[in-house]
């Protein structure tokens, strides 16, 4: 595969808890090509959410190397990895992640603002407008539902325009209404913006709408397939 979006060789993770050492991740590689979309599925604790968050730096791994658009990410310091999420990441939680104290609009602006946008807060309405949420941009994230609480999170990782966007259960805390609309925008946020889209999921019918589906389990990668 040429020039991948990402690339992970032989990957470890291991966390030391109350009980001792836990191993997460066993020897791990996987490569997922500019602009496709990669689904993850597997039973709970089988290494998904762990997989999803080295990929966007959110975690170290304690063995193997991970590269994303060429550059090292295990190699980063906690600087350079959060320079590099803002200039070419977003991701999007199942909890979403707002920031309580800061409306629609500014939740949306921030990661604009932190990278010097002077135009932050047009993009940020645009990306507001995108999700259809233009109405509640004044809201504070108390003050709106959960599907709408998401469609900010998702208008927030879009507005930088990244690269990479990493989603880990986008529709876990939505019911089945809300759950379709987000990932509806999901898909046209990729479209629209050209990114590469990996995304962890318990829905086998979320999972069929991406190129490539792969399944974990016990912290390994069991099986790679196109989706059906």
């Amino acid at each position: 595969m040429t020039d991948p979006a990402l690339a992970l060789t032989d990957v470890e993770l291991a966390l030391d808890g109350n009980a001792g050492r836990v191993e997460i991740l066993h020897g791990v590689s996987l490569t997922v090509a500019r602009g496709e979309t990669l689904g993850m599925v597997g039973p709970s604790g089988s290494g998904k959410s762990s997989l999803l968050m080295l990929m966007g730096g959110l975690e170290q791994a304690t063995g193997g190397t991970i590269t994303a658009l060429g550059q090292r990410l295990d190699t980063m310091d906690e600087d350079a990895l959060a320079r590099f999420r803002r200039d070419h990441m977003g991701v999007v939680f199942q909890s979403f992640h707002l920031i309580p104290t800061m409306t629609a609009l500014e939740n949306v602006a921030t990661p604009l603002e932190l990278a010097g946008d002077a135009d932050a807060f047009d993009k940020a309405r645009a990306e507001l407008v995108a999700v259809g949420l233009e109405g509640r941009a004044g809201h504070y994230p108390s003050q709106m539902s959960g599907g709408e609480q998401q469609r900010v999170a998702l208008a927030r990782a879009a507005a930088p325009r990244p690269d990479i966007l990493l989603a880990d259960e986008p529709t876990g805390n939505l019911d089945e209404t809300n759950g379709s609309a987000i990932v509806d925008l999901l898909f046209s946020l990729r479209d629209r913006h050209g990114a590469t889209l990996v995304m962890v999921t318990h829905a086998p019918a979320l999972a069929r709408l991406c190129d490539r589906v792969v399944t974990m389990r016990d912290g390994r990668l069991e099986t790679q397939a196109a989706a059906a």
